[in-house]
């Protein structure tokens, strides 16, 4: 019986001792505490010998611009996590943010990336609700909201090293539908959740009694990417459920200032802490950053060359779109380049993206990915290139994707490939204070790639259809981009791209928003669709599809090829233009011009003695004076011409119905093959009405014809073939004969 008192006496002597370090934290936080607006960074450090703490006469030391995590006011649990996960001295972002953010005050950090902002809030969120004695009953005490899963994954493994000795609850909310009903269960036990902003309104919206009604703080990571309109639709509806009395932090590389945003997340007196604002360059010292000016044609040969000759680095390569990185990672995976290649982006699973990080982490190797891996993601091995093969959006963009490399005082090194259009962006660079050199590939040391890509599509035609998802959604990419002096499609060669792709034809993409002028097509639809010459009136452009070519699905709305170099029967439409041989490249075609004098056609009607007659002198009947026609005749010459189109119509609607179900079975083996994807967001929902209708046709069971003994059919829904189980020999004698003689 001894020990159990001894248990409750120590519970009891640490709860003393836990409110005696609370109450003395929060004296020595509120007599140091640093004026507001000011930056700690600018204060000297503190003597190595200097105390710490509460000093002899009673005063404490100043904290503000100190250089180690031993010198804060911060508990003894969260030191000792930080000392477990070998957290000694403070980076710029944590020495400048940690003194206001122990103080309760709302933060705006911008630093570089790779600068350590993880910490930067991780260490406020810990001793906030250390100080408010916070426990499991008490639900839901801070919400920190990432962009992407990975830099949520990231911020909970930070969150578990330096927290491992508090007792708090956290939890991860990412991912897909599969964990959401394990999450529904335990996520209002939870003191502390980290999770990305559609999750967490899923949540919000689905989950019983989950409220956050006393949430003490909130952090927004990649703050910039989390405000803009991407999120607005999600952030804007949590924002609107939680306390407006609250501690909240924002952190990003990119910070933003606009009066829109602080006022959305009720923002009070926030300090601005932007560490690296004076710095000569906005991006780390210890990154060398080089701009190569690659044509677009040029541009996977360029890669392939740098990979070749890059066999011992670990590389990521960012791309516009996902078919852009699906294409480049079979392909190249194909030609076997010597090295192991990955990829990812935001459509593959939680999982496999986890286990692809990893993959990379392990061993050298090239990733291949979209934005998605843009921020905030600190790899634990060195990135050693950062590879940007199209443009990125803007300059914040471009800070983002490099800050893969170089981080932490690591060296690292950045290439990006513009075309001769995107030179403005070199400018745009300098004046964000990005050191860049301008350089151009070394013709003697490129490798083509582009012939071994078009005997690949020969071999793989499955890979055709990627290849031309990526062309499209490429272009579409840069016909999206808002800044235009940049980013301007019509001056791309889009002949050149293709071909550089390996792809045998051009294909074509109209774009929704385009406007057509009334003599004539705009600037933007001379590059991508021919002028019509016929008509200056008629600007529509033809749509010349081919879904055996394209896949079943594209739509026709969106896709259509360019038209093959021969013309109607045959005959080529350019003299100086000759038919390719089979694998060769289709040469752009103009338009057959219909020459608008040629001569007319007339109908010559000849009689049983072959001597021409006028067209409706079969049906006439001669008098005296004139022709009038003759009306019984006219009705049997009417009479014959019906029944010839209703036969003829009934053979082209036979044809009709046999190219449907062709084309319904064509779709559903695609189907069980699994090659059917799911097109991007961008792409749009078009045909989803016709795809429905499609597979409910499927699902309709074919017409069964019972015939009586007068031989007229009657439906049946069993199935396709006339019931002969139940009827004789001689009955199905008498009913053929009554069949061949109604005919």
């Amino acid at each position: 019986m001894g020990r159990p008192k001894k248990t409750r006496g120590m519970k009891k002597q640490m709860r003393i001792n836990e409110r005696e370090e609370i109450e003395l934290l929060e004296q020595w936080i509120e007599s140091q505490k640093p004026d507001s607006g000011s930056n700690p960074l600018a204060l000297g450090p503190l003597p190595k010998d200097a105390k710490i703490g509460k000093l002899e006469d009673g005063e404490f030391s100043r904290y503000a611009g100190v250089r180690r995590f031993d010198q804060l006011p911060i508990s003894d649990l969260t030191k000792r996590g930080l000392k477990a996960g070998k957290f000694v001295d403070m980076h710029d972002i944590q020495t400048a943010v940690l003194p206001h953010a122990l103080c309760g005050r709302d933060i705006l950090g911008a630093a570089k990336t790779g600068s350590g902002k993880t910490l930067a809030f991780v260490i406020p969120v810990l001793e906030k609700l250390h100080k408010e004695r916070w426990g499991p009953e008490d639900g839901v005490g801070c919400i920190i909201i990432s962009p992407t899963r990975e830099l949520a994954d990231q911020t909970f493994d930070v969150l578990n090293t330096v927290g491992k000795f508090h007792k708090f609850s956290a939890g991860l909310l990412i991912g897909g539908r599969d964990c959401v009903d394990v999450e529904k269960e335990r996520v209002n036990e939870m003191n502390i959740l980290v999770c990305a902003p559609g999750r967490l309104l899923q949540h919000m919206d689905e989950t019983p009694n989950f409220e956050c009604s006393s949430l003490k703080i909130l952090i927004l990571d990649e703050a910039d990417r989390v405000l803009d309109s991407a999120f607005k639709g999600q952030l804007d509806p949590i924002i609107s459920q939680l306390p407006k009395r609250r501690q909240t932090l924002l952190f990003s590389a990119t910070q933003t200032k606009k009066v829109k945003d602080l006022a959305r997340l009720s923002l009070r007196d926030p300090e601005y802490i932007s560490v690296h604002a004076e710095s000569v360059t906005a991006t780390p010292t210890t990154l060398k950053q080089t701009v190569m000016i690659v044509p677009v044609e040029k541009k996977l040969d360029v890669l392939w060359s740098f990979i070749k000759s890059h066999l011992n680095y670990r590389i990521l390569v960012f791309l516009s779109t996902i078919k852009q990185v699906k294409f480049v990672h079979e392909a190249f995976n194909k030609l076997r380049p010597g090295i192991p290649l990955k990829s990812l982006h935001g459509k593959m699973s939680q999982e496999k993206r986890m286990g692809v990080c990893s993959q990379f982490i392990e061993r050298q190797s090239v990733l291949f990915c979209t934005d998605v891996l843009a921020r905030g993601l600190d790899f634990k091995s060195v990135v050693h290139w950062v590879v940007q093969v199209d443009c990125p959006e803007d300059v914040d963009t471009y800070i983002h994707r490099v800050g893969r490399t170089a981080r932490n005082g690591a060296e690292g090194k950045a290439l990006l490939f513009l075309t001769p259009s995107e030179e403005k962006m070199v400018e745009r660079l300098h004046n964000a204070k990005i050191p860049v050199k301008v350089t151009k590939a070394n013709s003697d040391k490129l490798q083509e790639v582009s012939r071994q890509l078009a005997s690949l599509l020969v071999n793989f035609p499955d890979l055709q259809a990627v290849a031309q998802r990526a062309f499209i959604t490429y272009l579409r990419s840069i016909h999206k981009r808002r800044d235009k002096e940049i980013f301007d499609v019509t001056k791309l060669s889009i002949e050149d791209f293709s071909a550089s792709l390996g792809l045998p034809f051009t294909p074509r993409i109209r774009f929704a928003n385009l406007q057509t002028k009334k003599k004539g097509v705009s600037k933007s639809s001379i590059a991508l669709e021919p002028e019509n010459d016929d008509d200056e009136d008629d600007v529509a452009p033809r749509r010349v599809v081919k879904k055996d070519l394209l896949g079943d699905d594209l739509e026709e709305e969106d896709f259509a090829l360019r038209p093959n170099v021969e013309g109607k029967g045959g005959e080529k439409s350019n003299k100086d233009e000759q038919v390719p041989m089979p694998g060769t490249r289709v040469l752009k075609n103009k338009k057959l011009k219909i020459s608008l004098h040629r001569p007319s056609g007339s109908r010559v009607k000849f009689d049983e003695e072959g001597n021409p007659v006028a067209p409706l002198a079969i049906v006439a009947a001669s008098t005296e004076t004139e022709v009038a026609l003759d009306e019984e005749a006219k009705k049997d010459y009417l009479k014959k011409v019906r029944e010839q189109l209703i036969k003829v119509d009934n053979v082209d609607k036979k044809v009709e119905r046999e190219k449907k179900r062709e084309k319904r079975m064509k779709a559903k083996i695609k189907r069980k093959q699994g090659d059917m994807e799911e097109e991007e967001e961008e792409e749009g929902d078009e045909g989803s009405a016709s795809s429905e209708e499609e597979r409910g046709r499927k699902h309709k069971r074919a017409k069964k014809m019972h015939f009586d003994d007068n031989g007229n059919g009657d439906e049946e829904k069993e199935g396709g073939k006339i019931n002969t189980d139940s009827i004789s020999i001689a009955e199905l004698e008498e009913m053929a004969l009554k069949l061949i003689t109604q005919s």
